[in-house]
């Protein structure tokens, strides 16, 4: 078969046109996606498994009964990353974090946790902690101090319940990341500009004699 110079003409475009598609296609195989960083949150019971997160498994704690929890982070973002997880005190009626807004919640602040965290690594941090006692002023009650991993806090404002019926607070743990173009730690963080964020909560049910 022969071919012309003016048919070898007619088909160099389409050869050229081709050959573009060929090698864009190469470089979207052969090229790595953009990694999205993030973080994952999570929280473990007494023995560091998804379970046994209450003195024989009852929400109804009381005065000097130490309970453990393991709260966990991993860092999935490609670089390290100076971390706060804050833990707040709220009960049935404070909101928690805004998952639409990213607001963080307005309960109560207890007690902070910073470290320094190194890509494709994890902070456990052991939380243990008890009440130490309660306060009641009319039909309602509250958390009057807490100690955790061994320091005792005299809490201020905390959310109170009703003295007759169920008492329900919850610990709720938010994790803020350090953003340097403000100089300050944000709620959750930045991907691209998008904002993210990661919290959990755990409820029990404060108590000052058995269930």
């Amino acid at each position: 078969m022969k071919f012309s110079f003016r048919s070898i003409k007619r088909l160099l475009p389409l050869f050229l046109t081709s050959l573009i598609i060929l090698e864009a296609v190469a470089y979207i195989v052969t090229t790595p996606s953009p990694r999205e960083g993030f973080f994952e949150l999570y929280a473990l019971g007494a023995n560091g498994t998804a379970s046994d997160y209450y003195p024989s498994n009852s929400t109804f704690i009381q005065p000097g009964q130490p309970v453990t929890w393991y709260i966990g982070l991993s860092n999935q973002m490609g670089s390290i990353q100076y971390i706060d997880i804050r833990v707040k005190l709220g009960n049935q009626t404070i909101n928690p974090p805004n998952d639409t807004t990213a607001y963080p919640s307005p309960a109560p602040l207890i007690v902070e946790f910073k470290r320094f965290i190194s890509d494709n690594a994890t902070w456990e941090i052991p939380f243990v902690w008890q009440i130490l006692s309660l306060s009641t002023q009319g039909n309602r009650s509250r958390v009057l101090q807490l100690q955790i991993d061994n320091v005792s806090y005299l809490v201020q404002n905390t959310p109170t319940c009703p003295v007759h019926g169920m008492c329900s607070l919850r610990f709720i743990f938010e994790l803020w990341t350090w953003e340097v173009s403000v100089g300050d730690f944000q709620f959750g963080w930045r991907n691209g500009v998008q904002q993210r964020i990661a919290w959990l909560q755990i409820w029990f049910n404060p108590t000052p004699g058995a269930p």
